[in-house]
């Protein structure tokens, strides 16, 4: 009978509203509390040690590198990279946002990182050149799932979080289905592109696609150093999510100077939320 009041309770919850993560933890907690025989300071010190984990603590620094490297408008140089190198294809913008998501996914691990960082810029661009507005969301919704798969993916860092399995092992097993997925979408952008008759800018000369190249070299090698110490053993991947906070500060203070010490707590505060 407690089993199925707890359902009800929680069918209840998001029927009103109240956001997933809340209707679980009242759930849990009205779980507990049928729970007389086992003392509170038990549950409670199981609370503590299964939050208590270094590999965990990777999940919030990822998430705090993607937005140092929105805010400084290094994915903005992602994108235009991009954008230069396929654009002249048809559907070249959408292929861009399926590259700038591989390469972002590589850095952050986080969908809805992903999403405000290249949703913004690309979404409005896409509509601008042509397409409708459910093409430009849904090729970026859908390129946004890359950041699961394509280490560091935090997906995967819980999951070893909570299972006691190797991180590096599970990065590991992923860069090939992740790479193979993101060709995949674009071969899928090739085909609806050809029979939608999706639209394509003018080629980008190669001296400028050159330029462009090296002005976003450093945000591009950002996967490679991230990924690579971690399969390699170099580092841990908490120890590789707070080098990638450093390099994205780094990179946005004395590289490209589009980022400010003052806004960076703010970006700080934003990650939080």
């Amino acid at each position: 009978m407690t089993e199925i009041l707890l359902i009800l309770l929680f069918i209840g919850l998001m029927a009103i509203g109240v956001p997933i993560s809340f209707s679980l933890g009242i759930v849990a907690f009205a779980g507990i509390n049928t729970l007389s025989h086992i003392p509170n300071i038990v549950i409670f010190n199981k609370m503590f040690y299964g939050l208590n984990s270094f590999v965990l603590l990777a999940v919030p620094l990822f998430i705090l590198a993607a937005n140092l490297m929105n805010h400084g408008k290094i994915s903005a140089m992602l994108i235009e990279f991009s954008v230069a190198l396929v654009g002249h294809i048809r559907g070249g913008l959408a292929h861009a946002n399926v590259i700038v998501s591989m390469i972002f996914a590589g850095v952050s691990g986080s969908s809805q990182a992903d999403t405000a960082g290249i949703g913004k810029v690309l979404i409005p661009a896409m509509e601008e050149q042509g397409y409708d507005k459910g093409t430009s969301v849904g090729v970026t919704a859908i390129s946004s799932t890359l950041s699961s798969i394509i280490p560091p993916s935090i997906t995967m860092v819980v999951f070893a979080g909570v299972t006691n399995v190797s991180v590096a092992a599970l990065f590991f097993a992923g860069i090939l289905p992740g790479i193979l997925l993101g060709f995949s979408m674009m071969l899928v952008v090739a085909i609806k592109g050809k029979k939608l008759d999706f639209p394509k800018s003018e080629r980008v000369p190669l001296r400028e696609l050159l330029r462009l190249f090296v002005k976003s070299l450093p945000a591009l090698i950002t996967p490679v150093i991230i990924i690579g110490g971690i399969i390699t053993g170099w580092y841990t991947p908490t120890e590789a999510a707070g080098f990638a906070c450093l390099y994205a500060i780094f990179i946005g203070l004395f590289v490209y100077r589009t980022l400010t010490l003052k806004a960076i707590p703010s970006i700080i505060v934003d990650t939080l939320k």
